[in-house]
């Protein structure tokens, strides 16, 4: 069975990682946008025409299933990709939501959202936190992150202070940390560390492996056979960055 993966830039190898330790594709053909990324500052309308453009990238590859790691797409464009699709699109924000209610049965639990600031926007996961009755709800747009983990800065003192920028308010840690764009499980150790490792992190690679298991009965079946990536520029750069995270 043959799967793409999208996202905006490398930030989806957090999820591809996750397929691929599940073993539920024998190929998969990894595609990032890094001549554009981040999508996380951009208008809704853009998002959108570079998406459809991802979408056009996947057709010669005849893929079976086209997986939307990426936060921003999912929240703004992944209807308007599924129209203009005759395989399933999956985005990460819904199996994001029921990993929460799976993880998280206090519904009175706080939950902190951090997210680009388009994804923020859109209010996708506090409306579908929402409708199953989370209400202790923070968000913040931490775009920041991106670029940090697109330079390879998973630890140390820039992260730190980045992340003392970010939560100096907070006195208590949250109980749930949803990681609303596929960058953030990169700095997931340190950010639990920063949390006293009180916090369950949401990681959106988890979150849509238990989808595909539950909604599509995807199994287990297949060792990996082909592994290719492609981006909107410097293939190379990513593909070196993608042996050593994965």
């Amino acid at each position: 069975m043959r799967t793409g993966v999208f996202d905006s830039g490398i930030g989806g190898l957090s999820v591809l990682k996750s397929l691929i330790n599940a073993k539920l594709f024998d190929e998969i053909i990894y595609y990032g946008d890094t001549a554009r990324v981040p999508y996380g500052v951009k208008d809704k309308q853009t998002i959108i025409r570079f998406s459809l453009e991802a979408l056009d990238f996947f057709k010669p590859h005849n893929i079976d299933i086209l997986i939307v790691a990426c936060n921003t797409v999912s929240a703004y464009a992944l209807e308007e990709m599924q129209k203009h699709s005759k395989i399933p699109i999956v985005g990460v924000i819904e199996p994001g939501v029921l990993a929460v209610q799976n993880k998280l049965k206090d519904t009175d639990s706080e939950i902190l959202i951090l997210a680009t600031r388009a994804t923020i926007n859109s209010g996708e996961y506090e409306t579908r936190l929402r409708k199953i009755g989370f209400w202790n709800l923070k968000s913040l747009a931490t775009g920041l992150f991106v670029p940090l983990v697109e330079e390879g800065l998973l630890e140390g003192a820039v992260l730190e202070s980045v992340f003392d920028y970010y939560f100096s308010n907070f006195t208590n840690p949250p109980k749930g940390i949803i990681l609303g764009c596929t960058h953030f499980p990169l700095i997931a150790d340190a950010l639990s560390a920063y949390f006293n490792n009180q916090s369950v992190l949401i990681h959106s690679g988890e979150a849509i492996v238990e989808y595909l298991e539950t909604h599509l009965q995807l199994r287990t079946q297949y060792p990996l056979k082909s592994l290719q990536f492609f981006a909107s520029d410097n293939t190379a750069s990513l593909t070196k960055i993608a042996q050593k995270w994965l």
